[in-house]
Protein backbone atom coordinates (compact mmCIF):
# COMPACT_ATOMS: atom_id res chain seq x y z
CA UNK A 1 0.00 0.00 0.00
CA UNK A 2 1.47 3.67 -1.18
CA UNK A 3 2.04 5.67 1.95
CA UNK A 4 0.76 9.25 1.08
CA UNK A 5 2.59 12.93 2.12
CA UNK A 6 0.34 15.58 3.44
CA UNK A 7 1.32 17.19 0.54
CA UNK A 8 0.28 14.68 -2.11
CA UNK A 9 -2.79 16.52 -2.81
CA UNK A 10 -0.97 20.00 -3.49
CA UNK A 11 1.35 18.59 -5.46
CA UNK A 12 -1.08 16.69 -7.64
CA UNK A 13 -3.05 19.82 -8.26
CA UNK A 14 0.38 21.57 -9.19
CA UNK A 15 1.16 18.83 -11.23
CA UNK A 16 -1.97 18.71 -13.44
CA UNK A 17 -2.21 23.06 -13.52
CA UNK A 18 1.02 22.33 -15.54
CA UNK A 19 0.04 19.93 -17.84
CA UNK A 20 -2.63 21.79 -18.46
CA UNK A 21 -1.12 24.84 -19.50
CA UNK A 22 1.49 23.02 -21.62
CA UNK A 23 -1.39 21.41 -23.20
CA UNK A 24 -3.04 24.88 -23.76
CA UNK A 25 -0.18 26.65 -24.82
CA UNK A 26 -0.13 24.01 -27.74
CA UNK A 27 -3.32 24.27 -28.71
CA UNK A 28 -2.85 28.32 -28.93
CA UNK A 29 0.37 27.48 -30.93
CA UNK A 30 -0.59 24.87 -33.37
CA UNK A 31 -4.61 25.61 -33.71
CA UNK A 32 -5.82 26.44 -37.26
CA UNK A 33 -7.54 29.73 -37.80
CA UNK A 34 -11.00 29.95 -39.57
CA UNK A 35 -10.69 30.61 -43.53
CA UNK A 36 -12.62 33.57 -44.67
CA UNK A 37 -14.34 32.76 -48.84
CA UNK A 38 -14.52 36.44 -50.04
CA UNK A 39 -18.10 35.59 -51.72
CA UNK A 40 -18.46 39.39 -53.04
CA UNK A 41 -15.35 39.09 -54.99
CA UNK A 42 -17.21 36.88 -57.39
CA UNK A 43 -18.82 40.10 -59.03
CA UNK A 44 -15.65 41.76 -59.14
CA UNK A 45 -14.45 39.60 -60.78
CA UNK A 46 -11.34 38.77 -58.23
CA UNK A 47 -10.93 35.21 -58.26
CA UNK A 48 -8.46 32.06 -58.30
CA UNK A 49 -7.31 29.92 -61.04
CA UNK A 50 -10.35 27.84 -61.07
CA UNK A 51 -12.40 30.98 -60.78
CA UNK A 52 -13.19 29.96 -56.96
CA UNK A 53 -13.34 33.18 -54.36
CA UNK A 54 -10.11 34.46 -53.33
CA UNK A 55 -9.94 33.64 -49.21
CA UNK A 56 -7.93 34.67 -46.24
CA UNK A 57 -7.87 33.77 -42.85
CA UNK A 58 -7.61 36.42 -39.70
CA UNK A 59 -6.35 36.15 -36.21
CA UNK A 60 -7.65 38.93 -34.44
CA UNK A 61 -5.66 41.66 -32.71
CA UNK A 62 -5.69 42.25 -28.75
CA UNK A 63 -4.34 44.15 -25.78
CA UNK A 64 -2.03 47.09 -27.10
CA UNK A 65 -2.00 45.51 -31.01
CA UNK A 66 -5.57 45.91 -32.03
CA UNK A 67 -4.88 49.06 -34.04
CA UNK A 68 -2.04 47.16 -35.58
CA UNK A 69 -2.22 44.58 -39.23
CA UNK A 70 0.17 42.27 -40.16
CA UNK A 71 -0.97 40.48 -43.56
CA UNK A 72 1.54 38.18 -44.45
CA UNK A 73 1.29 36.50 -48.08
CA UNK A 74 1.63 32.62 -48.72
CA UNK A 75 3.96 31.51 -50.88
CA UNK A 76 3.84 28.75 -53.64
CA UNK A 77 6.04 29.63 -56.80
CA UNK A 78 4.54 30.47 -60.27
CA UNK A 79 2.98 28.72 -63.09
CA UNK A 80 4.66 29.39 -66.20
CA UNK A 81 2.59 27.43 -68.63
CA UNK A 82 -0.76 26.54 -69.26
CA UNK A 83 -0.63 23.11 -68.17
CA UNK A 84 1.24 24.34 -64.70
CA UNK A 85 -1.31 26.51 -63.95
CA UNK A 86 -4.51 23.68 -64.68
CA UNK A 87 -2.63 21.38 -62.61
CA UNK A 88 -2.60 24.04 -59.50
CA UNK A 89 -6.56 23.59 -59.58
CA UNK A 90 -6.62 20.11 -58.11
CA UNK A 91 -3.46 20.48 -56.20
CA UNK A 92 -4.82 19.67 -52.17
CA UNK A 93 -2.85 22.58 -50.98
CA UNK A 94 -5.30 24.91 -52.78
CA UNK A 95 -2.94 27.17 -54.67
CA UNK A 96 -5.23 27.58 -57.44
CA UNK A 97 -8.88 27.05 -55.63
CA UNK A 98 -10.23 28.40 -52.34
CA UNK A 99 -12.22 25.06 -52.78
CA UNK A 100 -8.92 22.82 -51.69
CA UNK A 101 -7.69 25.09 -49.46
CA UNK A 102 -6.97 23.58 -46.26
CA UNK A 103 -6.67 25.58 -43.01
CA UNK A 104 -3.08 26.64 -42.17
CA UNK A 105 -1.34 27.00 -38.68
CA UNK A 106 -0.39 30.36 -37.23
CA UNK A 107 3.22 30.26 -36.66
CA UNK A 108 6.52 32.50 -36.80
CA UNK A 109 5.70 35.62 -37.75
CA UNK A 110 1.94 34.72 -37.32
CA UNK A 111 2.10 33.48 -34.26
CA UNK A 112 -0.70 34.54 -31.21
CA UNK A 113 2.55 33.36 -28.81
CA UNK A 114 4.71 36.51 -27.29
CA UNK A 115 7.49 34.03 -26.96
CA UNK A 116 7.66 33.27 -30.43
CA UNK A 117 6.90 36.30 -31.39
CA UNK A 118 7.66 39.37 -29.21
CA UNK A 119 6.85 41.85 -31.78
CA UNK A 120 3.69 41.00 -33.74
CA UNK A 121 2.14 38.41 -31.45
CA UNK A 122 -1.06 40.57 -31.01
CA UNK A 123 -1.73 42.71 -33.75
CA UNK A 124 -4.42 41.22 -36.02
CA UNK A 125 -2.41 38.63 -38.12
CA UNK A 126 -4.12 37.77 -41.24
CA UNK A 127 -2.98 34.98 -43.71
CA UNK A 128 -3.72 35.77 -47.22
CA UNK A 129 -3.75 32.83 -49.19
CA UNK A 130 -2.21 32.10 -52.69
CA UNK A 131 -4.30 31.26 -55.71
CA UNK A 132 -3.30 33.06 -58.87
CA UNK A 133 0.11 31.20 -59.40
CA UNK A 134 1.73 34.87 -60.40
CA UNK A 135 2.49 36.88 -56.87
CA UNK A 136 -1.37 38.84 -57.39
CA UNK A 137 0.14 40.40 -60.92
CA UNK A 138 -1.92 38.80 -63.29
CA UNK A 139 -5.25 41.02 -64.55
CA UNK A 140 -6.37 39.49 -67.58
CA UNK A 141 -10.06 40.22 -68.52
CA UNK A 142 -10.47 37.18 -71.02
CA UNK A 143 -10.75 33.99 -69.36
CA UNK A 144 -8.86 30.88 -70.98
CA UNK A 145 -12.48 28.91 -71.31
CA UNK A 146 -10.79 25.87 -72.94
CA UNK A 147 -8.95 25.18 -69.67
CA UNK A 148 -10.91 27.08 -66.87
CA UNK A 149 -8.49 29.74 -66.34
CA UNK A 150 -8.96 32.95 -64.85
CA UNK A 151 -5.80 35.03 -64.53
CA UNK A 152 -6.74 37.36 -62.06
CA UNK A 153 -4.04 37.50 -59.35
CA UNK A 154 -4.12 41.45 -59.04
CA UNK A 155 -8.14 41.75 -58.78
CA UNK A 156 -7.68 39.35 -56.09
CA UNK A 157 -4.66 41.22 -53.92
CA UNK A 158 -7.12 44.49 -53.94
CA UNK A 159 -10.29 42.66 -53.16
CA UNK A 160 -8.86 41.25 -49.63
CA UNK A 161 -7.47 44.19 -49.19
CA UNK A 162 -10.51 45.92 -49.38
CA UNK A 163 -12.69 43.06 -47.13
CA UNK A 164 -9.65 44.32 -44.62
CA UNK A 165 -9.77 47.51 -44.96
CA UNK A 166 -13.77 47.24 -44.37
CA UNK A 167 -13.22 45.20 -40.91
CA UNK A 168 -11.13 47.46 -38.99
CA UNK A 169 -7.30 47.85 -40.91
CA UNK A 170 -8.66 51.58 -42.21
CA UNK A 171 -7.97 52.71 -39.04
CA UNK A 172 -4.27 50.73 -38.19
CA UNK A 173 -1.58 52.56 -36.54
CA UNK A 174 0.67 50.29 -37.82
CA UNK A 175 0.69 47.94 -40.75
CA UNK A 176 3.04 45.44 -41.94
CA UNK A 177 2.87 43.25 -45.52
CA UNK A 178 5.08 40.16 -45.39
CA UNK A 179 5.60 37.40 -47.54
CA UNK A 180 7.73 34.24 -48.53
CA UNK A 181 8.86 32.95 -51.45
CA UNK A 182 6.22 33.76 -54.19
CA UNK A 183 4.45 35.68 -51.03
CA UNK A 184 8.04 37.33 -50.61
CA UNK A 185 7.86 38.61 -54.14
CA UNK A 186 4.72 39.51 -54.10
CA UNK A 187 5.52 41.94 -50.52
CA UNK A 188 7.92 43.87 -53.02
CA UNK A 189 5.54 44.43 -55.86
CA UNK A 190 2.84 45.40 -53.88
CA UNK A 191 4.36 47.40 -51.10
CA UNK A 192 3.73 50.87 -52.51
CA UNK A 193 -0.09 49.78 -53.45
CA UNK A 194 -0.70 48.32 -49.60
CA UNK A 195 1.40 51.48 -48.53
CA UNK A 196 -1.61 53.42 -50.62
CA UNK A 197 -4.24 52.50 -49.12
CA UNK A 198 -3.28 53.85 -45.45
CA UNK A 199 -3.64 57.49 -44.55
CA UNK A 200 -0.07 59.45 -43.91
CA UNK A 201 -0.20 58.96 -40.04
CA UNK A 202 0.09 54.90 -40.40
CA UNK A 203 3.58 53.62 -40.22
CA UNK A 204 3.38 51.53 -43.35
CA UNK A 205 6.46 49.04 -43.87
CA UNK A 206 7.06 45.60 -45.78
CA UNK A 207 9.47 42.47 -45.32
CA UNK A 208 10.07 39.60 -47.90
CA UNK A 209 11.46 37.04 -47.04
CA UNK A 210 12.93 34.09 -49.58
CA UNK A 211 11.83 36.65 -52.36
CA UNK A 212 14.58 38.83 -53.71
CA UNK A 213 14.40 40.13 -57.00
CA UNK A 214 16.77 43.31 -57.55
CA UNK A 215 15.56 44.81 -60.50
CA UNK A 216 12.07 45.73 -58.71
CA UNK A 217 13.94 47.27 -55.31
CA UNK A 218 15.15 50.33 -56.78
CA UNK A 219 11.85 51.65 -58.00
CA UNK A 220 9.58 50.63 -54.49
CA UNK A 221 9.08 54.03 -52.32
CA UNK A 222 8.00 52.20 -48.75
CA UNK A 223 10.59 50.93 -46.77
CA UNK A 224 11.22 47.17 -47.16
CA UNK A 225 13.60 44.63 -45.34
CA UNK A 226 14.76 41.76 -46.88
CA UNK A 227 15.00 38.58 -45.47
CA UNK A 228 17.26 35.62 -47.17
CA UNK A 229 19.76 33.24 -46.80
CA UNK A 230 22.98 33.91 -49.17
CA UNK A 231 22.53 30.12 -49.58
CA UNK A 232 18.59 29.70 -50.64
CA UNK A 233 17.76 26.06 -51.05
CA UNK A 234 14.65 26.50 -53.31
CA UNK A 235 17.17 28.80 -55.65
CA UNK A 236 20.14 26.73 -55.14
CA UNK A 237 17.78 23.43 -56.36
CA UNK A 238 15.88 25.50 -58.71
CA UNK A 239 18.12 27.75 -60.26
CA UNK A 240 21.56 26.99 -59.67
CA UNK A 241 21.64 23.51 -59.69
CA UNK A 242 18.89 22.22 -62.03
CA UNK A 243 18.57 18.95 -63.77
CA UNK A 244 19.14 20.62 -67.22
CA UNK A 245 22.35 22.56 -65.98
CA UNK A 246 23.74 19.43 -64.11
CA UNK A 247 22.51 16.02 -66.33
CA UNK A 248 25.16 14.07 -64.84
CA UNK A 249 23.55 14.61 -61.35
CA UNK A 250 26.70 15.90 -59.84
CA UNK A 251 24.96 17.94 -57.74
CA UNK A 252 22.21 15.77 -56.89
CA UNK A 253 23.40 14.30 -52.98
CA UNK A 254 25.10 18.26 -52.49
CA UNK A 255 21.64 19.75 -53.37
CA UNK A 256 19.76 17.24 -50.45
CA UNK A 257 22.21 16.77 -47.85
CA UNK A 258 25.55 19.69 -47.56
CA UNK A 259 27.70 16.78 -46.16
CA UNK A 260 27.41 15.34 -49.01
CA UNK A 261 29.12 18.16 -51.22
CA UNK A 262 32.91 17.94 -52.43
CA UNK A 263 35.08 20.43 -51.85
CA UNK A 264 34.28 21.70 -55.70
CA UNK A 265 30.99 21.78 -55.27
CA UNK A 266 31.42 24.32 -51.69
CA UNK A 267 33.72 26.13 -53.98
CA UNK A 268 30.92 26.73 -56.44
CA UNK A 269 28.21 27.15 -53.82
CA UNK A 270 30.61 30.00 -52.28
CA UNK A 271 30.66 31.33 -55.66
CA UNK A 272 26.75 31.96 -55.60
CA UNK A 273 26.94 33.22 -52.41
CA UNK A 274 29.39 35.89 -53.37
CA UNK A 275 27.33 36.89 -56.85
CA UNK A 276 24.47 36.98 -54.54
CA UNK A 277 25.85 39.25 -51.64
CA UNK A 278 26.91 41.68 -54.19
CA UNK A 279 23.81 42.02 -56.08
CA UNK A 280 21.68 42.55 -52.89
CA UNK A 281 24.67 45.42 -51.40
CA UNK A 282 24.09 47.23 -54.71
CA UNK A 283 20.26 47.62 -53.82
CA UNK A 284 20.41 48.17 -50.37
CA UNK A 285 21.31 51.83 -49.95
CA UNK A 286 18.82 53.60 -48.13
CA UNK A 287 18.80 53.75 -44.36
CA UNK A 288 14.99 53.11 -44.53
CA UNK A 289 15.57 49.64 -45.92
CA UNK A 290 16.57 46.81 -43.58
CA UNK A 291 18.30 43.43 -44.02
CA UNK A 292 19.16 40.06 -42.70
CA UNK A 293 21.56 37.99 -44.88
CA UNK A 294 22.57 34.84 -42.70
CA UNK A 295 23.75 31.41 -44.41
CA UNK A 296 21.57 29.21 -43.46
CA UNK A 297 20.56 26.29 -46.22
CA UNK A 298 16.71 26.88 -46.01
CA UNK A 299 14.06 28.73 -48.32
CA UNK A 300 11.39 31.13 -46.19
CA UNK A 301 12.45 31.38 -42.28
CA UNK A 302 10.07 33.97 -40.79
CA UNK A 303 6.80 31.97 -41.03
CA UNK A 304 9.20 28.49 -39.49
CA UNK A 305 11.34 28.24 -35.89
CA UNK A 306 13.97 30.31 -37.47
CA UNK A 307 12.15 33.48 -36.72
CA UNK A 308 12.52 33.46 -33.06
CA UNK A 309 15.04 30.69 -32.54
CA UNK A 310 17.38 28.77 -33.51
CA UNK A 311 20.77 30.17 -31.98
CA UNK A 312 22.80 29.71 -35.90
CA UNK A 313 21.00 31.81 -37.27
CA UNK A 314 21.30 34.56 -35.37
CA UNK A 315 22.80 38.01 -36.62
CA UNK A 316 24.61 40.75 -34.08
CA UNK A 317 22.73 38.30 -31.64
CA UNK A 318 19.56 38.91 -32.80
CA UNK A 319 16.88 37.13 -34.27
CA UNK A 320 15.17 37.49 -37.51
CA UNK A 321 12.00 38.46 -35.01
CA UNK A 322 14.20 40.76 -33.28
CA UNK A 323 15.81 42.33 -36.48
CA UNK A 324 12.57 42.77 -38.14
CA UNK A 325 11.22 44.43 -34.59
CA UNK A 326 13.69 46.40 -34.09
CA UNK A 327 13.81 48.10 -37.64
CA UNK A 328 9.45 48.41 -37.76
CA UNK A 329 9.78 50.68 -34.79
CA UNK A 330 13.01 52.64 -35.98
CA UNK A 331 15.24 51.36 -32.69
CA UNK A 332 17.51 50.86 -34.98
CA UNK A 333 19.32 50.42 -38.86
CA UNK A 334 19.54 46.48 -39.11
CA UNK A 335 21.38 45.94 -42.20
CA UNK A 336 23.65 43.07 -41.34
CA UNK A 337 25.33 39.88 -43.56
CA UNK A 338 26.74 36.62 -42.02
CA UNK A 339 30.06 37.48 -42.47
CA UNK A 340 31.40 34.35 -39.85
CA UNK A 341 29.84 31.85 -41.50
CA UNK A 342 31.76 31.22 -45.13
CA UNK A 343 29.70 27.68 -45.87
CA UNK A 344 25.81 26.94 -45.81
CA UNK A 345 24.22 25.15 -42.95
CA UNK A 346 21.62 23.59 -41.01
CA UNK A 347 19.68 25.84 -38.88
Amino acid sequence: MVKLTPNWYLNLRCTLVIICVMLLEKIQTSSAVKLTIIESAVAKGAVCLDGSPPAYQFDKGFGNGVNNWLVHIQGGGWCDTTNDCVARKTLIHGLGSSKLMPELNFTGILSNQQAQNPNFYNWNRVYMRYCDGSSFTSDVEKVDRDNNLYYRGARVFNAIVEELMSIGMKDAQNALLSGCSAGGLASILHCDKFHAYFSPSTRVKCVSDAGFFPHVMPHINTPIFIVNSAYDKWQISNMFATNESDPNGKFTKCKKDLNECSTTQLKRLQDFRSDFLGTVSSVIKSSAEGMFINTCYAHCQTDKATWFAKATSKLDDKTIAEAVGDWFYDKNKFQKIDTEHVDPHYC
